[in-house]
């Protein structure tokens, strides 16, 4: 119980410090280049607070629970020897973990709502829900993908570069066909995916693997999983565009 407090306070610590820069730059510009007071104090001091408590509870529990259960639950795959299960958690792993993100889903509204602002689609609740629902759906669609390929490369020790080449080739050669209204979201979209929910499950994921596979070196094959989860979003994204967009 102490060790297990110990490592939580490391964490408070470790949360205060990645935090300070933060605030020394805002208190900065608000009262010496703004030379205004700040809005709200005691508001801004008690979500402060909670910034602190959420980021360390966070850390800890990715180090406590989320880290573990994806090495372990890879090699267990692994060791299972069946590719086609293998394959079917990492595409379940990259589609929900993505479809559930914060960010994607704040995104996905927001394009919505200038969606209909902009005439792309009726201005109109329904149809809004319906584009924020496409996109998030393509987004976690396109993350799935993404983490399979990423685990057929580890399984046989294809190199990375060439499949990343190759899939910027494709996202620049799709950008000169895709609607301008959708090719902002779908570079936004290569970015949200990698957030809170889906680097720690895919990264433990990686290694996990990596170090399960004879031959395998988890500092070179097991990661490359998040660089594959933002790159296939922005070539869904922008078909999803060209699709509506008829």
């Amino acid at each position: 119980m102490q060790q297990q407090l110990l490592i939580f306070f490391k964490a408070l610590l470790g949360s205060c410090k990645d935090l300070l820069p933060i605030i020394v730059v805002i208190a900065f510009f608000q009262v010496l280049v703004l030379q205004q007071p700040l809005p709200n104090i005691s508001d801004i001091l008690i979500g402060l607070l909670l910034v602190v408590l959420g980021l360390t509870f966070f850390i800890y529990g990715l180090e406590m629970g989320l880290f573990p259960i994806g090495e372990s639950m890879a090699q267990a795959f692994a060791k299972k020897g069946s590719i086609g299960w293998l394959l079917t958690f990492a595409f379940c792993l990259g589609f929900g973990t993505t479809v559930a993100e914060p960010s994607l889903i704040a995104v996905a509204k927001e394009a919505a709502v200038v969606a209909a602002t902009g005439g792309i689609i009726e201005n109109n609740q329904e149809m809004k829900n319906q584009y924020a629902s496409g996109l998030r759906f393509t987004v976690a669609f396109s993350v799935g993908l993404a983490i399979v390929i990423g685990v057929l490369r580890i399984i046989r020790g294809w190199p990375i570069h060439y499949l990343i080449i190759a899939g910027y080739a494709m996202v620049v050669i799709m950008t000169a066909f895709a609607p301008n209204w959708i090719i902002g979201i779908a570079y936004d979209s290569g970015g949200v995916t990698t957030s809170t929910i889906t680097v720690p499950l895919v990264t433990a994921l990686g290694v996990g693997l990596a170090s399960s596979i004879k031959g395998r070196n988890p500092m070179i094959d097991g990661f490359g999983l998040i660089a594959f989860a933002s790159l296939t979003p922005m070539i869904f994204v922008m078909a999803y565009g060209m699709t509506i967009g008829r």
